[in-house]
């Protein structure tokens, strides 16, 4: 069996919340338990998001918490010569094409896929020139793409009916994260992601890409998405920080959260050490969200 090699994937967009710890702990010890490697890439190909200093304080949080990670950081800014090679190869195989339709035109389709308005195909045919602005989208497949979730179980979804044609390379010149993450992952030889659910939707996108450009698809686990008052925690809607200072209480958190077995209190890395020999994938609860009320109790801080 190949070597577990493992990722969290963080955007620096703020600071680690409580979502984002829970993807962290949760890749963390899948790959640990597997007696694997846990790499750390930032995912800052939208540059247009970046909040300065945000890198820092996310990678300063998760070595307070225990979660070190192996070899370099990955950053997505300094790899966009691999993300135009992908997209050249796309391109040579007769698999993108450029688009010069605005939003606003795409909306008036009016047909509504799993992500927003499925792309009609309108430019599909229209051989635009390189000098007019354009974005590149990439040509899905007519089939349906099928993959079994460790978690949620057998996924289906036809890309030409429910997501249509999508961006690969945007019109402001910026790589799309769908083809970044293809390209990172297979570079990195990752086997298996680990991620929040509100990606399940994306994961045929990319097993499509990672089809058209002859790379391996890893093993997929998506975990519920942490929810409150039925808003996903997120720094857009300003979900707090996570205190390092009370770290073994946030990870004991997410454990919970993960329906896992929770160990006594302690140190971050007896918690973590005693999290991942406990760890049990098939404990994780089903479903794309999972709200956190005050049944969890005092494990929970009030103003996650």
């Amino acid at each position: 069996m190949a070597k577990y090699v493992g990722r969290f994937a963080p955007s620096p967009t703020g600071p680690l919340h409580f979502g984002s710890l829970v993807a962290a702990v949760a890749s963390w010890l899948d790959a640990r338990a597997a007696g694997g490697e846990w790499h750390l890439r930032v995912e800052d190909v939208d540059e247009t998001r970046t909040v300065p200093g945000a890198e820092d304080d996310i990678l300063r949080t998760l070595e307070a918490l225990g979660l070190g990670w192996d070899g370099p950081v990955v950053r997505q800014r300094e790899r966009t010569a691999r993300y135009a090679e992908a997209l050249a190869a796309l391109r040579r195989a007769g698999l993108a094409y450029r688009c010069r339709c605005s939003r606003r035109e795409i909306a008036d389709s009016g047909v509504h896929g799993v992500d927003g308005i499925v792309y009609p195909g309108t430019c599909r045919h229209a051989g635009i020139a390189e000098d007019v602005p354009a974005a590149t989208r990439f040509l899905v497949p007519a089939e349906s793409i099928a993959f079994d979730d460790r978690v949620q179980g057998r996924l289906s979804q036809r890309l030409a009916a429910e997501v249509g044609d999508f961006v690969v390379h945007r019109r402001d010149g910026l790589f799309a994260y769908q083809l970044a993450v293809v390209v990172d992952d297979a570079d990195l030889g990752v086997t298996d992601v680990v991620r929040g659910a509100d990606l399940l939707d994306s994961t045929p996108r990319q097993i499509a890409l990672q089809r058209a450009l002859a790379m391996p698809t890893p093993r997929y686990l998506h975990f519920p998405v942490a929810t409150r008052g039925g808003e996903k925690l997120s720094k857009q809607t300003l979900s707090p920080a996570i205190d390092a200072d009370s770290g073994a209480s946030a990870l004991l958190a997410a454990l919970d959260f993960l329906g896992q077995e929770t160990p006594g209190p302690g140190a971050p890395p007896a918690v973590l050490a005693e999290a991942a020999r406990r760890w049990d994938p098939a404990r994780i609860p089903r479903g794309r969200t999972r709200e956190i009320t005050d049944r969890h109790g005092s494990r929970y801080p009030r103003d996650l």
